[in-house]
């Protein structure tokens, strides 16, 4: 069973910076070929995508937030970040972390196959102007 657990979510004048971490725990094989997602969801909003890390730790973000969002990852920490610079009340919202892949366990071991969807329990960040 994995978890995520998320921080650095706080009250921010517009303009300023934070930083959000989310680390999983649990057996994860391989998290070096799953991908991470940044979702967020404003109030009385749907929940929309933000920001995608993949396995090769290329990345894509949503316009509107290209230029001052940057993603990583750290694998030996199972950790990925969210470093959030000039924000803006539009920035305001619960952000979650989403830890998902397939990866798989080959000969000479027992073959296997490992789903994962995690989800973090959300953070909320609120921008004032």
């Amino acid at each position: 069973q994995v978890q995520l657990v998320e921080s650095g979510g706080g009250l921010v004048q517009a303009g300023g910076s934070l930083r959000l971490s989310c680390a999983a725990s649990g057996n994860i094989f391989k998290i070096n070929e799953l991908e991470w997602h940044w979702y967020r969801q404003p109030p009385g909003k749907q929940r929309a995508l933000v920001a995608t890390i993949f396995a090769g730790d290329g990345t894509d973000y949503v316009d509107s937030v290209k230029g001052r969002f940057s993603a990583s990852r750290d694998d030996s920490k199972n950790t990925v970040y969210l470093q959030m610079d000039n924000l803006e009340p539009e920035d305001t919202a619960v952000y979650y972390c989403n830890l998902r892949g397939t990866t798989w366990r080959d000969p000479p071991a027992r073959p296997a196959k490992f789903e994962y969807d995690s989800w973090g329990q959300g953070t909320q960040v609120t921008v004032v102007s």
